[in-house]
């Protein structure tokens, strides 16, 4: 379809194009031209001699027409001259019944039943049209959108500009403004006539491929942002001289598809992703890299795990082949762009935390990239990546010293994230802790705890300076938590053989119980606790990183321990804990197979803890020891917890 330009020359053959002529005749002339009418031609053939029959009025002036009375139809009329009042007329269109038949035989007729022409001003008269002339456009074809679809000749399609609005949006022509018998719209405004109906051509309909392009940048980017943000993305993508991207789109669309009801093409762009990163063709590059990464998070979401931990390997072999984890590479590569740059950091430490989380949550692999020798600048501030104000990089050997090096400094919130899963990553290489005063506990509690005590004021919480959600730092603070939980509940007394069927993020680890709460015991249920109030935070949980669902798994776990103890005197709160991690991982099951497989663990162990305590009440030997008010509010306490158990599993049935 062509595209016009007012000042674009016009064809003098528009009012000739279908369009209805208009004239400039006033009211006070309509007796003259009704004179003339009547000695006319009547379709070639002389009309017959009569006398002239009186003068007509077509309509009455306004200030008659108000107040009912009889107007002589003169410009001005008697009684406005007498009275010194404005005479104006407006046509009325009282009996018109629209064209008669023979219009289209001579449509320069006028009838008894017609309207009066319009009589206002003209494009010509109008000081606000001055120097416009009607635009002469072809109508729109159905064939320009698709080549299949063959339509008759069109004839071109008339506009008129249209007057000036005020701020009411009136116009602000001083005149009156009759509608247009032929379009009942006020004269002057853009009309659009043609001899033929124009096709109703729907809007451009956005594609599969877009709306996935979309979604990983609103729920997926700020949870693993070492992707390009979209806007540099797309420039480079529209520049078209970096291949590489080719390989990084077919996996944001598969990444984007997870979150969408995209059927089968989930599976096709997975697939398509693949292909395209082991392509002969394909280099190795940065590009590659995140690429793999993409897809591995994806594939460990969806519980392919297995596949994950295999292009796993392959993503750390390339990464090291092409000294990713060295500090010129950002410079070498980021062809003088320092968001390209900055992406290039970010790359290499997503997929080292992305590899400890994985090592972390999994337990089966052992977290290579810890021991792999880097010294990659760490990420800024993800505004500032966001935005393109990219500082000068700080170094891990600045994190490590800034307590003894005097400078005070700030890091973003993505390094405390490296910190804390550096941490995890210190703790699996500690020897196996023996027996609960082991030294080891004691070190690897330090970790920890300096973690949290250093932190500046504004990383105390999950929420950014701009009362946002810090997603880095959420992440950071739970895997402190996750990390607490690892190290302290296999020697708690919390009894863990009720909840070994909860195993879809780690293999069960047995854990011994006891009758009193030690030090160990406080510590895994603090952190539990803490991180069922994580699930709290305003903002779609979906949007937060796929391992949160593990880590949601892990307090659950630690709750349902409790719960499975035979008496509970916090019932309530526990009762609130289990409630927000069911939800949560409710919630993850819409996108994440994984949250799904969690939850229906969580449910039947839930259950089961239920049948069986349910079994030992019926026996009096249960309750020896126990007040009439303990053994009431203990069976209260389990019959509640069961109760929502019950609730959610009914709300996931009914759910679409």
């Amino acid at each position: 379809m062509e595209t016009f330009s007012p000042e674009a020359p016009h064809s003098s053959a528009a009012s000739t194009n279908g369009s209805p002529a208009v004239s400039s005749d006033s009211p006070g002339t309509a007796t003259s031209s009704s004179s003339n009418a009547f000695s006319a031609t009547i379709d070639g053939r002389p009309s017959q001699q009569h006398p002239a029959p009186p003068p007509s009025v077509p309509a009455a002036c306004l200030a008659c027409r108000g107040k009912h009375l009889k107007c002589d139809g003169n410009t001005p009329c008697s009684r406005c001259t007498s009275s010194a009042t404005e005479c104006i007329y407006v046509a009325s269109r009282r009996g018109y019944k629209g064209p008669r038949r023979n219009a289209a035989q001579n449509p320069n007729k006028r009838h008894a039943s017609s309207s009066p022409p319009y009589s206002g001003p003209t494009v010509e008269s109008c000081p606000m049209m001055l120097g416009h002339t009607p635009v002469s456009i072809p109508a729109p074809s159905l064939s320009a959108f698709n080549p299949a679809i063959v339509l008759p000749e069109q004839s071109p399609v008339s506009y008129a500009p249209t007057p000036a609005l005020n701020h009411a949006g009136l116009y602000r022509n001083s005149f009156a403004s009759p509608l247009d018998p032929n379009t009942m719209a006020p004269p002057n405004t853009m009309a659009l006539t043609t001899s033929s109906a124009i096709p109703h051509v729907q809007p451009p309909v956005t594609t599969l491929a877009e709306r996935c392009f979309d979604a990983f940048y609103h729920y997926f980017h700020a949870a693993h942002p070492f992707v390009l943000p979209k806007e540099y993305l797309l420039r480079l993508l529209k520049e078209g001289n970096t291949p590489g991207l080719n390989v990084v789109m077919a996996a944001i669309r598969y990444i984007g598809s997870l979150f969408l009801d995209a059927g089968p093409a989930k599976a096709t762009y997975l697939e398509e992703a693949i292909r395209q990163c082991y392509l002969p063709t394909t280099t190795k590059d940065g590009f590659l890299i995140q690429a793999l990464l993409l897809i591995i998070i994806g594939l460990d979401g969806s519980c392919q795990q297995e596949k994950a931990r295999e292009l796993l390997a392959d993503c750390e072999r390339f990464a090291i082949e092409i000294d990713l984890n060295k500090r010129q590479f950002a410079s070498l590569h980021g062809h003088g762009n320092p968001v390209v740059e900055e992406s290039w950091r970010r790359t290499w430490w997503d997929l080292f935390v992305c590899d400890g989380m994985i090592a972390g949550v999994h337990r089966i692999t052992n977290f290579l990239l810890f021991d792999i020798q880097n010294d990659v600048g760490l990420p800024c501030e993800e505004q500032q990546y966001l935005t393109g104000r990219i500082p000068p990089p700080a170094y891990m050997e600045d994190f490590d010293d800034q307590l003894f090096s005097g400078e005070d400094r700030e890091f973003s919130s993505f390094t405390y994230r490296i910190a804390a899963i550096r941490n995890l990553g210190r703790m699996m290489r500690m020897p196996q802790i023996m027996y609960p005063g082991d030294d080891t506990i004691s070190r690897i509690e330090a970790l920890l705890t300096n973690w949290r005590l250093h932190l500046p004021e504004a990383k105390r919480d999950d929420l950014s300076k701009n009362c946002k959600l810090d997603e880095m730092m959420f992440q950071a603070h739970f895997i402190t938590h996750a990390c607490t939980i690892m190290l302290h509940q296999p020697l708690s007394q919390l009894d863990s053989s009720p909840v070994q069927a909860v195993n879809s993020c780690a293999p069960h680890r047995p854990v011994p119980s006891g009758d009193n709460f030690n030090a160990h015991t406080r510590h895994t249920i603090t952190a539990a606790c803490e991180i069922s109030k994580m699930v709290t935070q305003a903002v779609p949980i979906i949007q937060h990183t796929h391992f949160f669902t593990c880590v949601v798994t892990l307090s659950s776990i630690v709750h349902l321990s409790k719960w499975a103890l035979y008496f509970i005197e916090d019932e309530e709160d526990l009762r609130q804990q289990i409630r927000l991690n069911i939800g949560a991982l409710n919630k993850l099951s819409k996108v994440w197979k994984a949250a799904n497989t969690a939850w229906g663990q969580v449910k039947g162990v839930a259950q089961e803890i239920y049948r069986e305590k349910k079994a030992h009440q019926i026996s009096p030997a249960f309750w020896v020891g126990f007040t009439q008010e303990q053994m009431i509010s203990s069976i209260q306490a389990d019959e509640g917890i069961m109760s929502e158990f019950n609730s959610m599993l009914t709300q996931v049935t009914q759910a679409p």
